[in-house]
């Protein structure tokens, strides 16, 4: 890939706690479970490490703990193959997330911030600083502080490079964020609660799409889990159907996708393209257990799409 091939992920690095077991137990009940994994994640983190799978170079913004997990961490990530020139650690802890698999694959998760909300903006201007160039790509959520995403999404317009807002966990936004976005890419659920819109058709999927587009946002890329993904834009609207496999677990398989797709764009592709590798590397995530070791190579989507 050529030297502006970068992709600068502005985000959230947790250890993940996961159980899993055959259901979710009832508030007040304890079950026992099948399996249990500590290992990295974090949406950011997750979607580093999928763009450095994807072949691109993904440079991480974010900060953890001076604890034993903040050394787990970031160890993870530079395996991994990502750029941790801006991860930067604070003193206290590394954020978490508790995560409860069931059977069929869905979780619930709850994620406690903790170090992830120390990222500040004079970490984000001197990383923009230092990669100016060398990014073609910001990638971004909502795990850190909603001030920092709309500063990085800014301090990207002015660097020309194209902001895909990956926004989960979903809550009501500053509505300055919208003209900053070139890709937003919620879920049915995310587009739902920011829209007001019920999205859980085709129908309302483009309804929520032109919601994103008529407040300023250059393309909506809703996607539907087993129902595939809606591109929204100026131009108008096409489906991309998903990848049927056997799901086993969902955990990570937004941010598979969404590094796959900063990766390839990064790269140079079409959208069309990016968004057909971005679907296989979700399909792939949610066959494997786990979070960021279930996100797949470059390598192995050519494998699936071939």
């Amino acid at each position: 890939m050529p030297e502006t091939s970068g992709v600068l992920i502005v985000g959230s690095i947790n250890v993940d706690l996961t159980t899993f077991s055959a259901r979710v137990p009832e508030r007040g009940e304890t079950i026992t479970g099948d399996a249990f994994e500590l290992q990295l994640g974090g949406k950011g983190a997750n979607q580093a490490v999928a763009v450095a799978r994807a072949g691109a170079t993904a440079h991480m913004v974010g900060c953890v703990g001076d604890d034993v997990f903040g050394r787990l961490v970031t160890e993870s990530l530079g395996t991994a193959g990502v750029d941790l020139q801006h991860v930067r650690t604070v003193p206290g802890q590394t954020g978490i997330a508790h995560i409860r698999v069931a059977d069929d694959g869905d979780n619930d998760i709850v994620v406690v911030p903790q170090a992830n909300a120390s990222l500040d903006a004079a970490q984000l201007e001197r990383a923009f600083s230092a990669l100016a160039g060398s990014a073609r790509v910001l990638l971004t959520q909502l795990e850190t502080p909603f001030a920092i995403t709309l500063a990085a999404a800014r301090l990207a317009r002015e660097a020309g490079m194209t902001v895909i807002l990956d926004p989960a966990p979903a809550a009501p936004l500053d509505p300055a964020i919208w003209p900053l976005v070139d890709i937003v890419k919620p879920n049915e659920s995310e587009a739902s609660l920011l829209t007001g819109i019920r999205v859980d058709s085709r129908e309302g999927a483009i309804a929520a799409g032109n919601w994103f587009l008529e407040r300023g946002a250059g393309a909506a890329l809703i996607t539907m889990g087993g129902a595939g993904s809606v591109l929204i834009t100026a131009e108008g609207t096409t489906d991309h159907p998903s990848i049927p496999v056997e799901v086993v677990d969902t955990t990570a398989a937004g941010d598979a996708y969404a590094g796959a797709l900063a990766a390839a764009i990064a790269g140079g592709l079409p959208l069309e393209q990016a968004i057909r590798r971005a679907a296989a590397a979700g399909a792939i995530a949610v066959t494997r257990r786990g979070s960021s070791s279930s996100v797949p190579t470059a390598a192995e989507v050519d494998a699936l799409l071939g």
